[in-house]
């Protein structure tokens, strides 16, 4: 039998999305990565046919996971750490973000932080038991938001003088 995936609401036109290899490219993983987070529903993005489309929350999520990750983090600790931002908070990660403060994610893989005063983030890691990893969310965001702003490589656009190819 087939896996039939939850519809979700349309996307405007208006929205920004990014592809697989664009996500790949800013959260610095594989495509296989991503694809083995989107079969385990660690993030899940829209599906354009058989190509995967990522909103700009659902590519800030990967670019914080794949951080996580490389800081040596398991796939189970990360999903606590966003079960307990949408659960707890209401919000997914990229929603917690206002203004132009420093939004900082530090966790020890049980307790969760999302702080934007350096002084209690020193706080909190002087008082930690145990390691504390930090992430901060805003760096992320940023360069989600510059590589929007970047021109798509060679293959994605049309060489002036040259005629597109029917696929």
């Amino acid at each position: 039998m087939f896996k039939t995936r939850k519809s979700r609401p349309a996307i405007s036109p208006d929205t920004e999305v990014y592809t697989s290899s664009e996500v790949s490219r800013l959260a610095g993983v594989s495509l296989r990565q991503l694809q083995w987070w989107d079969e385990r529903n660690v993030v899940s993005p829209r599906h354009d046919g058989h190509r995967r489309v990522y909103l700009a929350e659902e590519a800030i999520e990967v670019t914080v996971i794949a951080e996580l990750r490389r800081k040596g983090f398991s796939l189970q600790k990360i999903r606590r750490v966003l079960r307990f931002l949408q659960k707890e908070m209401g919000k997914r990660l990229a929603e917690a973000i206002s203004g132009d403060s420093e939004i900082h994610l530090i966790t020890d893989g049980k307790s969760i932080y999302l702080e934007d005063s350096h002084q209690r983030i020193i706080d909190i890691l002087k008082n930690a038991r145990q390691p504390m990893f930090l992430v901060c969310v805003s760096d992320q965001v940023r360069r989600i938001a510059a590589g929007a702003r970047r021109k798509p490589a060679g293959s994605e656009t049309v060489q002036p003088g040259r005629k597109a190819r029917a696929v």
